[in-house]
């Protein structure tokens, strides 16, 4: 029953939000997930319950009968949700860009929990405690969305292992890049507002032909797994190298003030009760102090902060 409730439930918010890849953001898992819990209570049934359309995802006829029940039944259990969560006052569940989580929340949580060591997390649906039914405590999203608080707008910057520093080092001062190897997010070519190398050799030079060329990684984690392994270069938010640059294993190839302001910051959203749990609020608290550092060393990066500029 609790696999035909996760498809139940799968199938609600993909017609709510009209894709799988809207689905996932809501549920923090990933649209290839939200498409096999769908599938799972097909193959079930023997029968199709969504198709796609023009205008995105619609019932089947054999769904269309029980849709309404299915949206007012899980209506019911968000206010269910709601109202237990008030009993397990230690857990805390966020859903959360996953770059953002992995490269910059990951490594600053240890220090939180020595202080609260009894809150249980659950982020992207891993954690101390199994993902929930209903809506994250946190929702943590990169855009310019009207609703949520800027936590901070990130600064890109190219970033390199150490022998690939010493690669450019003899090049031609103009077009010093021209040839290497670079690296890519997808979302580089696939949003507008995530600028790459392209919009970075537009501002800075350095290169003349191939901005667009090399592989493209899905996440930041594997692109900067294999720029450590000096697969080449890569434009990544300073935010979420920090600690690979304090230990030396990626280095800046150019001074810190040849970055790219990115053009939408980091946005928390909070339930409406939220912060009605102490725990929550300690939490959130710590979030944004955290973040608030962590902008006021992207506003000296900008200013030609001496703490990240390394030279070659």
């Amino acid at each position: 029953m609790a696999t035909h409730l996760k498809s139940l439930q799968a199938i609600e918010v993909a017609l709510r939000t009209g894709s799988l890849k809207a689905a996932a953001s809501e549920l923090g898992i990933t649209p290839a997930a939200v498409g096999q819990r769908i599938r799972a209570l097909e193959d079930y049934l023997g029968t199709d319950l969504l198709v796609r359309g023009r205008s995105g995802l619609h019932p089947t006829p054999e769904l269309a009968g029980a849709l309404t029940d299915l949206r007012t039944a899980f209506s019911a259990l968000e206010r269910v949700s709601t109202t237990l969560d008030f009993q397990r006052v230690s857990e805390i569940h966020i859903v959360a860009d996953p770059d953002w989580s992995e490269l910059w929340l990951a490594p600053r949580l240890p220090r939180f929990r020595e202080n609260h060591p009894n809150i249980l997390f659950c982020i992207n649906g891993a954690g101390d405690v199994p993902m929930r039914l209903g809506a994250p405590d946190i929702r943590v999203e990169y855009g310019g969305y009207e609703k949520g608080e800027p936590l901070f707008l990130d600064y890109l910057v190219p970033v390199c292992s150490p022998d690939n520093l010493r690669r450019i080092a003899d090049y031609d001062t103009e077009h010093e890049m021209e040839g290497m190897p670079l690296l890519h997010l997808e979302e580089h070519r696939s949003k507008e507002d995530r600028p790459g190398f392209r919009e970075w050799f537009q501002t800075f030079g350095m290169r003349r032909t191939g901005a667009d060329r090399g592989p493209y990684y899905k996440r930041a984690e594997m692109a900067l797994e294999a720029v450590r392994e000096d697969v080449g270069f890569l434009l990544c938010g300073a935010s979420l190298i920090e600690n690979d640059l304090e230990e030396g294993s990626l280095v800046l190839p150019y001074p810190v003030e040849k970055g790219l302001s990115a053009p939408n910051p980091f946005r928390i959203h909070l339930r409406e009760q939220t912060l009605q749990r102490p725990q929550l609020r300690r939490f959130v608290d710590w979030l944004k102090r955290e973040a608030t550092e962590t902008q006021e060393r992207i506003n000296g990066y900008k200013n030609k902060s001496k703490g990240l500029q390394i030279n070659g």
